[in-house]
């Protein structure tokens, strides 16, 4: 895939009797660390009237529970996030109990649902399931623009943090994180900015509503 190009892999839509019992619509916004999950998230909530929720800030409450300091800027790449990816290695419980709150979110509908699991758990209760992608070395340049720190230590935060987290959804449900044939829409980043990443989604989701796929 090109930088800045997009893929749409529309899936079946999910079953009437879930769309009917929700409140409005439930998008899925996906991708590894640095992709802008969390601001293309709330941008499009913003744009279409939605909640933004996130598994990872869920999962940063559960670590503040046992004691981390999950304020300090930058915290999953810092050393208490690395050991907190360690315990969710040794333990699925953190990560199972979010996302069962995820789900019933889902269920609920109305939510922009900022997470890596759920297009896998969940994928028939979703209108759309987004996968955002950016190479490597942009994702680490961000990273290191937002937290201050040198490249070389982003660097090696996305490699340890990628590494970790493919481990704990694979031992935790069985599922490839790399598996991106869930997903609805496939959008490469590197070489567009946040509001063109927003535009090129909009463009999705406008047509799709233009053929009856979605109601807004």
């Amino acid at each position: 895939m090109l930088p800045g190009s997009l893929s749409h892999q529309r899936k079946p839509k999910p079953h009437e009797e879930a769309r009917k019992r929700r409140r409005g619509l439930t998008i899925c916004i996906s991708g590894l660390s640095g992709t802008g999950k969390t601001t293309i998230g709330r941008k499009l909530a913003k744009l279409y009237g939605l909640k933004y929720i996130s598994g990872g800030d869920a999962l940063k409450e559960k670590a503040r529970k046992l004691g981390y300091n999950v304020d300090e800027h930058g915290w999953w790449e810092g050393p208490e996030g690395r050991a907190f990816l360690k315990l969710r290695l040794k333990d699925p419980k953190f990560d199972k109990e979010v996302d069962a709150w995820l789900i019933q979110k889902a269920r609920e509908g109305g939510f922009i649902i900022d997470s890596r699991t759920l297009s896998h758990l969940f994928g028939e209760g979703l209108d759309i399931k987004i996968w955002l992608l950016a190479s490597e070395r942009t994702r680490a340049e961000r990273i290191a623009k937002r937290d201050g720190i040198s490249l070389q230590e982003a660097l090696m935060a996305v490699r340890e943090k990628d590494e970790r987290t493919r481990e704990i959804y694979k031992r935790a449900y069985g599922f490839s994180m790399d598996d991106l044939s869930p997903y609805d829409l496939i959008v490469d980043t590197d070489a567009l900015s946040p509001g063109e990443v927003v535009d090129a989604i909009r463009a999705v989701i406008e047509a799709m509503r233009a053929r009856g796929e979605l109601k807004l």
